[in-house]
């Protein structure tokens, strides 16, 4: 069956098949045009840097030549409000479709204000917020990292639908786009085993232009072709074909993004497309690509093709021509007014590291829970007197629960912690009590999980995701540093709150390099997270609740040795105890030598500074690295005069490093003696408790470095 679009008297044109003729070509063909010309704008200022004003040169340049077509026909076919879209550096075609002015497409790349990040990141790192249409998430400067997020945001319909009941999120789909060189990324096979085992509305688009800057298809997956090989995953709706012709193009995208709307699975699109250009500004192919297989490529162009088949069907060649005088006309107006714009004030690029008070013209992130379900949630900083005495594990459990039944959008899922309980049990009947699709597990991709917690949370909920020791986080890190990121990339138009629970440090009576790692240091020092490091039970409620009712990404650290002994138990101070972050704990009061500390340690500092008596130690429990409560430390140390900072992540680089030099700095003329630290040795943490306990600081140990600094 075949439909004819309407046409002007005396047009004569071929009538277009009823599958294509759901695509506004005429749009279709405007956003290619205007494509094309972005590039030939950003390319003409690197080809002619000489003669170019140094603020009009774009630096960064990706040209989406060849590509442009199906990326387009692409964004066509997603229409639906709650639609979102993670993409990468060579997809601005698609971000043109969905709404991106062309200023701002230009501005970004120069660096002005406003645009995708107030020139703050790369202008191809790009983002589209939406109230009303597809989502284009955060984009990161790592290939692969785009897969995962939008796992979650696929993850994140089912449960607006199906827990929440929000019927508006019925149809919707998440969508990847990415090349062939990052189907080899973990992000990507990471993304593909969660759509597919969940049965997610995702829909994975990959571009194949046959190269990674200069390696070939073949050393990114076997036989050059990703599609063949899935030929054999369960539960995946697979097209493959060629995206420089229109038709073709046009055809399998949208068999693709039907199934998916109809609630089928999951479905991958590989169209195989020519790179028109170098890699990037900077790159020349004419270094790894023989002249042949450039002029292959151009020969594929589909511009020409889309031209083509536009005139047969839709536009006669004056309307041709008129479309291109149009495009021309957007773009120099748009350069003019790009060109125009002010770089963005130095004294704004401090803001939205973490989330701050909008002002007057700021953007309203999307991502989290609204200002009003935070407040609506409410707490208080004033413990509850008579609790329960609860073990550390105990409380964390409780306050999970009790989250649970206060916040219907808060989930908690990672490795075993579903009904296993976790490898330490602190969710121990949480998902018998809660169901499935709330506490759940995950599979074993750490990357995985933080990247679904994240898109989660672009979709409104609040993800309380477990590693389950601090080691396993290291494949999650592209993931974790980009989450913290975020907000301060795009300017306060998206953020990620989420709670990252993660085990670590010396274990009852066992260490190993594995699962005894403490480096707390490297998170206080990921720029947008809160880290917490709490000693005791009434602690880990407190900084645990304002974590998941807060706006900001979190790390909360669950000591071993806390979660495995009677250590750090305390009274339950509450259901609506709320720890703000940057607050420490003044635990004991005296005159002689301030002892800083956080975590398990505290316990061994307590200790030593009952054995040297009343009086003598003023000991200071941080309770959170990332803040940290610098006028509490530097009240005591003012009073004492000296200062031992006990932690136990190694002494190199370590926390500790921090603090010595902020009151070097700021404590100078009130320290009687040089601050001391006393941390781990620099030495992975060992096995044997015998081994242990010779790089721990102990109690002795803390007791001896006391008196010295006493006698100094």
């Amino acid at each position: 069956m075949s439909v004819a679009l309407p046409v002007r008297p005396g047009a004569e044109r071929a009538p277009l098949a009823a599958d294509l003729a759901r695509f506004d070509w005429r749009r279709v063909a405007y956003h290619v045009l205007c494509s094309r010309a972005l590039d030939d704008v950003e390319e003409g200022t690197n080809r002619n840097r000489a003669t170019v004003p140094r603020e009009h040169v774009v630096l960064y340049q990706f040209s989406a030549r060849g590509h442009d077509v199906a990326q387009v026909l692409l964004g066509s076919l997603l229409d639906h409000p709650h639609d979102a879209a993670g993409a990468y550096y060579r997809s601005r075609p698609l971000l043109l479709t969905l709404g991106l002015s062309l200023e701002d497409a230009l501005a970004s790349p120069l660096g002005r204000s406003g645009g995708f990040s107030d020139g703050r990141d790369i202008g191809v790192v790009c983002n589209l917020p939406s109230r009303h249409g597809c989502v284009v998430l955060p984009m990161a400067g790592d290939v692969g990292g785009q897969y995962t997020p939008v796992a979650g945001w696929a993850q994140a319909i089912g449960y607006h639908r199906d827990v929440l009941g929000d019927r508006s999120w019925d149809g919707c789909i998440g969508v990847a786009l990415g090349g062939e060189a990052s189907v080899a990324t973990s992000g990507f096979w990471s993304a593909l085993t969660m759509a597919t085992t969940l049965r997610l509305p995702m829909l994975f688009y990959v571009e194949d232009n046959g190269l990674g800057i200069s390696v070939r298809s073949h050393m990114q997956t076997p036989g050059a072709n990703i599609a063949a090989n899935l030929a054999s995953f369960r539960d995946l709706f697979l097209r493959d074909g060629d995206g420089s012709d229109p038709a073709q193009a046009a055809r399998l995208l949208a068999e693709g993004v039907d199934h998916v709307r109809a609630g089928a699975g999951p479905a991958l699109v590989r169209l195989t497309v020519p790179r028109l250009s170098s890699h990037s500004g900077p790159d020349n192919q004419k270094g790894y690509r023989t002249p042949a297989e450039i002029a292959a490529d151009e020969a594929r162009d589909p511009l020409p093709q889309l031209e083509r088949f536009v005139r047969d069907h839709v536009l006669d060649d004056a309307e041709w021509a008129a479309l291109e005088r149009e495009v021309a006309d957007d773009v120099a107006a748009a350069l003019a007014a790009a060109r125009a714009r002010p770089t963005s004030d130095p004294a704004r690029v401090r803001r939205f590291v973490v989330a701050e008070p909008v002002e007057r013209g700021d953007a309203v992130a999307v991502g989290g829970l609204a200002e009003a379900e935070r407040a609506a949630l409410g707490g208080s900083d004033v413990a509850v007197p008579g609790g329960p005495t609860l073990r550390f594990a105990e409380a964390v459990r409780r306050t999970l629960a009790h989250e649970l039944s206060a916040n219907p959008r808060l989930l908690v899922f990672g490795e075993d912690v579903g009904a296993k309980g976790g490898v330490h049990l602190v969710t121990e009947g949480l998902q018998k009590r809660f169901g499935e699709r709330r506490v759940f597990d995950t599979s074993l991709s750490e990357e995985g999980i933080v990247g679904r917690a994240v898109g989660m949370a672009y979709a409104g909920l609040m993800p309380v995701a477990e590693i389950q020791f601090r080691k396993y986080a290291d494949p999650a890190a592209e993931q974790l540093n980009n989450c913290g990121t975020v907000r301060w990339r795009t300017n306060n138009r998206f953020a990620a709150p989420i709670v990252v629970r993660m085990p670590g440090g010396f274990g009852k009576d066992v260490g190993d390099p594995w699962h005894s790692l403490s480096d707390e240091v490297r998170f206080a020092h990921a720029l947008g997270w809160r880290v917490a490091m709490p000693s005791n039970a009434a602690d880990a409620v407190g900084l645990l609740r304002a974590a998941m009712r807060g706006a900001d990404p979190t790390i909360f650290f669950e000591h071993r040795a806390l979660l495995m002994t009677s250590d750090g138990s305390a009274p339950y101070p509450g259901d609506d105890y709320v720890l703000p972050f940057g607050r420490g704990a003044l635990l004991r009061e005296g005159s002689e030598v301030t002892v800083v500390t956080w975590g398990a340690l505290v316990h061994r500092c307590r200790e030593a500074a009952e054995r040297l008596g009343e009086g003598v130690v003023e000991l200071i429990d941080l309770r959170t690295v990332a803040p940290w409560d610098r006028a509490l430390v530097l009240a005591s140390v003012q009073k004492t005069g000296r200062c031992l900072v006990v932690h136990e992540d190694t002494l190199t680089a370590g926390f500790g490093a921090e603090i010595a030099a902020v009151l070097a700095r700021e404590a100078f003329w009130w320290l009687d003696a040089p601050v001391e630290r006393y941390a781990v040795a620099d030495v992975p943490m060992p096995y044997h408790p015998t081994l242990l306990e010779a790089v721990l600081p102990s109690v002795d140990g803390i007791v001896a470095r006391v008196e010295a600094l006493r006698a100094t």
